[in-house]
This record gives C-alpha cells, sequence and structure tokens, in this order.
C-alpha cells in the first residue's frame, strides 16, 4: 500500500529510512501570491536539508499551472506539468486559484483524480504564539479524495440529460422522487464505494498506529443518507476491527462539528468522506489559528502532492505579504514523506520557534494586524532559516 515509483513508501507506514541523496520534486509555482510562497518554502527546505547531518538534497523541477498562464497553453494545468509531476518523488504545489461557479476546474481536484491521491492529510495543530481560544490541539484529518459529491458528476439545471436523469430516477424510486421540474433543478450525484473507503479508513488506522495515535474517529451521516454514508460507516466498522490497538469511534457530521468546537482535545485522527472532510478541515484549521498555519498533503499510491490549506489571495500578488506558514509546513511534510524525518523536525521546530517569538511574523500573526513591526513573506522564511542555523 502506498508504494511511489517503486521506491520510497511513506514513512508513516515503514518508519525511518535512509533518505536518498537525491530527491526529484516537482515545485508547482501557483498563481497569486504562489510564485511568492514557493520561493520562501523551497528556501527554508533546503536551509533544513543543508543543516541537518546526513541531510539528502534536492533536485528542484520548476512547474506552471493556473489562471496566469491560461492564454499561454490554454489550461491551467499543462501535460507537461502533470508528467513532470508523475516523474518526481514528491511535488509541492503554491497556491492556485479557482473560480467560484464559472471558468475552468478546479486543479486541485484535477491532479488528485488524475493521479488518484486518494488521501488528504491535513494536520491541525496549535502553535504556542498562533492567536486562537484554543490550546493543545493536535488533530489530524484525513479526507477520501475521489468520491463522494467532489466526484463532479452534476447535471445542469434546463439540460436534456437532466430531465432524462429525473425521469429514470422517479421510475426507478416509487417513494423517493424529484418533483421539482428539470427546469429548475440542478443535479449532483454522490457515489460512495466499498474500495475507496476502505482504502482511505486503512489509510488512517495505518497513519495512527505508526504515530503513537490513540483513536479515529469515522464521521459521517449514515442516519439519513444510509446507501452512501451507510456504507462508509459500515465498512469503517469493518476496517476498524482489524486495528485492536487504536481505539475506534463514530460520529455524525452535525455533532463532530459541535463536539469540535466544544472540546476539540478529545479527537485526535479524523476520517471523512470527501466533502465533509473538505469543510472540517477548514473548521479545525480555525480552531488553530486559521489557514495561514494549515498544511496539507494529497497522497496515492504511486505519487503525493503537498500544499497549503489557503487560496492564492490574488489581491496580495507582488506585495510581499502573505503569510507563507502553510506552504512550509507542507513542506515539512514533505520531508517526512521523502524520509527525511530530520531536516522536516527541524524545519517544524524553527517555524514553531518564531511564531512563538512573535517578532518576524506577517501581519496576520500579529496581536494587532496593522502593526508596523510586521515583516513581509520573504522576511519571515529568513528568520525560519536563521533558526535553523
Amino acid at each position: 500500500m502506498l508504494e511511489r515509483l517503486g521506491s520510497i513508501r511513506p514513512f508513516w507506514l515503514e518508519g525511518d529510512h535512509l533518505p536518498m541523496t537525491t530527491h526529484n520534486v516537482a515545485l508547482i509555482l501557483g498563481d497569486g501570491t504562489g510564485p511568492e510562497l514557493a520561493a520562501a518554502a523551497r528556501r527554508c527546505i533546503d536551509a533544513a536539508l543543508a543543516a541537518t547531518s546526513g541531510g539528502g538534497t534536492i533536485q528542484w523541477r520548476d512547474c506552471q499551472a493556473g489562471v496566469d498562464i491560461m492564454d499561454k497553453y490554454g489550461t491551467p494545468m499543462p501535460q507537461e506539468t502533470i508528467d513532470t509531476v508523475r516523474g518526481s518523488d514528491a511535488t509541492l504545489k503554491a497556491p492556485i486559484t479557482t473560480p467560484i461557479g464559472k471558468g475552468f476546474r478546479s486543479v486541485n481536484v484535477l491532479l488528485r483524480q488524475t493521479l488518484d491521491l486518494y488521501a488528504c492529510l491535513r494536520p491541525c495543530k496549535t502553535y504556542p504564539g498562533v492567536r486562537g481560544h484554543y490550546k493543545d490541539i493536535d488533530l489530524v484529518i484525513v479526507r477520501e479524495n475521489t468520491e463522494d459529491l467532489y466526484a463532479g458528476v452534476e447535471f445542469a439545471a434546463g439540460a436534456p440529460e437532466t430531465a432524462e436523469l429525473i425521469a429514470q430516477i422517479n421510475r426507478l424510486s416509487s417513494d423517493r422522487k424529484i418533483k421539482t421540474s428539470p427546469a429548475t433543478t440542478g443535479v449532483s450525484i454522490k457515489p460512495i464505494s466499498v474500495e475507496n473507503t476502505t482504502r482511505i479508513v486503512k489509510f488512517a488506522f495505518d497513519y495512527a498506529r505508526a504515530n503513537g495515535r490513540k483513536k479515529v474517529t469515522a464521521i459521517h451521516k449514515a442516519n439519513i443518507m444510509k446507501h452512501t454514508d451507510g456504507l462508509f460507516q459500515a465498512v469503517a466498522s469493518q476496517v476498524a476491527a482489524g486495528y485492536g490497538d487504536v481505539a475506534f469511534e463514530q460520529m455524525l457530521v452535525d455533532n463532530m462539528c459541535m463536539q469540535l468546537v466544544q472540546k476539540p482535545q478529545l479527537y485526535d485522527v479524523l476520517v471523512l468522506p470527501n466533502l465533509y472532510g473538505d469543510i472540517l478541515s477548514d473548521l479545525c484549521a480555525g480552531l488553530v489559528g486559521g489557514l495561514g498555519v494549515a498544511p496539507g498533503a494529497n497522497i496515492g499510491d504511486h505519487g503525493a502532492v503537498f500544499e497549503a490549506t489557503h487560496g492564492s489571495a490574488p489581491k496580495y500578488k507582488g506585495l510581499n505579504k502573505v503569510n507563507p506558514t502553510a506552504l512550509i509546513l507542507s513542506g515539512m511534510l514533505m520531508l517526512r514523506y521523502l524520509g527525511e524525518k530530520s531536516a522536516a523536525d527541524r524545519l517544524e521546530r524553527a517555524v514553531s520557534a518564531v511564531i512563538a517569538e512573535g517578532k518576524s511574523v506577517t501581519y496576520d500573526m500579529k496581536p494587532n494586524r496593522d502593526d508596523p513591526s510586521a515583516v513581509g513573506t520573504s522576511q519571515m522564511a529568513d528568520a525560519i532559516i536563521a533558526k535553523m542555523r
């Protein structure tokens, strides 16, 4: 499980192993503030490896994606970029803009589905110095990436195929009919399968076991969606039976939202279908200080893409202003994936120290967002690099 290019297996399945001398890493520069964040993260990752005895090196492969290249390539994700990602040991991706309700399909979704990056891993951890109302949170979201309502199987209101689909649904179902007009009704299909649920729940338990985590919580709405979320619930219970050393519980998604707001410290690893995972990832990021400190990874059997969970903030493009922490911490996760555990630990300690000190941080991490002592994206990266030295 999770073999990548027949060589390296993620650290959470095998423990430490000797890193390669050189890792080939695709760096997707993104758009908006993406290139600035990519430059800051790259410098911090290289510095962590350079400061670590026995650490490897990275051969970076710069790639283009996003709205800024649409005129040149006619697509936000050129085939050349996809090929580079396929041929690399890992990928670090800066934020990319996704228009709301129009424009091109999400590049993030495209990458996950094209490369079958079925597991989205999003740690949510409090770092001293980050503004917020909670302390001592250390949660990990494990989100299924390939199906559910995000599978993209949708039918537009007024389209002939929508009318055909609604008519077919109404013929097949005697008591669960769509009673609104096809001209005014859009339809989205929610597939949940045994095989994809099995592998995401196994991923969550494998991660928990390898990292000394005590509990996995499966989240769903099986009381209402009995044949989709109900299937997720049943399969999760079957998989959990094979992991007697890790506690298991189930929670309805609405109750889970309340529990996380009231007592997040009670939870450890959360495994969810796609849509709920997306929503609760942002909720948990809010508990620990916001998306600016929330890293992420998308992992499959043959590749892994590491990215910040926030967007590209195009209004700040070129201003050297946005917080690089989330992408730098995503780079920390990537180092762990590549087997560079010592360098990853060094990088996380440096990030934590800079945040706790509160001096060389961006405006959003200051108690007063208008604080003139706030530094820029590049200067915060400089401070993190200085801590590692």
